[in-house]
């Protein structure tokens, strides 16, 4: 059995939409890193702090030790600085600033484990291309309260989406999980994904095709 440990629905939807059945359990750890920590290492090492901290909490609550524990974290680096999730609408502002007209790299490490000792970890980059920005749409999109739970102020599925003006890589990896990465991950851990029909919500994906270096196909 495939166990997420993230309360994130972005990455629910991700595992569902790629036709993955799954449960998911708390993973609460510390998100604080070494200072001057390197993006690449950072983000591993985050991803492996909550695929062990979810690993533990499943066993406690009865999973099996050969469940397959999920753990990821995304960071958008700018200039090899860490932006994280804004602390206020000010801070939004800031960040957007900042990668106004700018190429940045969203880095997600993603872990998985076992509680029969097997760990495998990696971390996946995307390029992103944004258009020069303005105050004033900076400020209307912020005012919609999409940037405030999401590291570098922005959501490429939502809104902001119209602030990109290319990616470089796989475009689910901005979102939160690389898809196309993790199912092949998941077929030598033995998990397989489901036939799907249909969507279940719009997400945006379409609207960038063709701008990915690599297919994400639910």
């Amino acid at each position: 059995m495939l166990v997420l440990a993230s309360s994130s629905p972005r990455r629910s939807l991700l595992l569902r939409q790629g036709g993955y059945v799954f449960e998911t359990v708390q993973a609460s750890v510390s998100e604080d890193l070494e200072e001057g920590i390197s993006p690449f290492i950072g983000a591993k090492l985050l991803a492996e702090r909550k695929a062990k901290a979810g690993l533990t909490n499943w066993l406690e609550l009865g999973g099996d030790k050969q469940d397959v524990i999920l753990g990821a974290d995304t960071m958008v680096v700018l200039d090899s600085c860490i932006l994280g999730k804004p602390g206020s609408s000010l801070e939004a502002e800031e960040m957007l600033l900042r990668l106004s007209g700018r190429t940045h790299a969203v880095l997600t490490g993603v872990a998985l484990i076992s509680g029969a000792g097997k760990l495998v970890s990696d971390v996946i980059e995307t390029v992103v291309n944004f258009r020069p920005l303005g105050v004033d749409e900076i400020k209307a999109y912020i005012a919609g309260g999409e940037p405030m739970d999401k590291a570098g102020s922005y959501g490429i599925q939502g809104e902001a989406g119209k602030f990109v003006t290319s990616i470089e890589g796989s475009l689910t990896n901005v979102i939160g999980l690389p898809m196309e990465y993790l199912s092949e991950q998941l077929k030598t851990w033995g998990i397989e994904q489901t036939n799907i029909t249909s969507r279940e919500v719009d997400d945006g994906l379409s609207a960038f095709e063709g701008l990915t270096g690599g297919a994400f196909t639910p």
